[in-house]
């Protein structure tokens, strides 16, 4: 069992793992062994998470979900197959950390009775500056 948080935990035989060539370091090792993970979770099928957790992992994860619901995450960044793979996991159940989290309700602002009353001092000050500015009108003499 993975755990994720405290209520939610996957089996590991919910996930797929794939050993394939890596590019990138590693020597003459690299054309013999596959050390990179291919990572394959299926997010739509999954009895471990619920809905609401569901929704926002797919929205989280962008390009690295397929069509039919299924994440997939590829891990090169070293040259051993565990540590690959511990990082595809540590990064599958960051992702899914990241979607537990109810995003916050954004609330509409207005502005304080405070505010619109110096918002509109400034405006009778500029007004009256420019009001002073103005060429005073000339009165013709019969």
């Amino acid at each position: 069992m993975i755990q994720i948080t405290r209520t939610i935990a996957i089996d590991e035989s919910e996930i797929q793992q794939e050993f394939i060539r890596a590019s990138g370091p590693g020597g003459q090792n690299i054309n013999k062994v596959a050390t990179a993970v291919q990572l394959r979770f299926d997010v739509v099928n999954s009895p471990s998470l619920p809905d609401d957790v569901r929704g926002r992992l797919i929205r989280l994860s962008g390009r690295r979900i397929t069509g039919d619901g299924v994440l997939i995450i590829d891990a090169r960044r070293f040259r051993t197959q565990e540590r690959n793979r511990q990082d595809a996991i540590d990064r599958m159940v960051e992702l899914i950390r990241k979607a537990v989290q109810k995003p916050k309700v954004r609330r509409k602002a207005r502005p304080t009775l405070a505010s619109k009353r110096r918002r509109l001092e400034a405006k009778r000050r500029r007004s009256q500056t420019k009001r002073m500015r103005r060429s005073v009108p000339r009165f013709k003499e019969e």
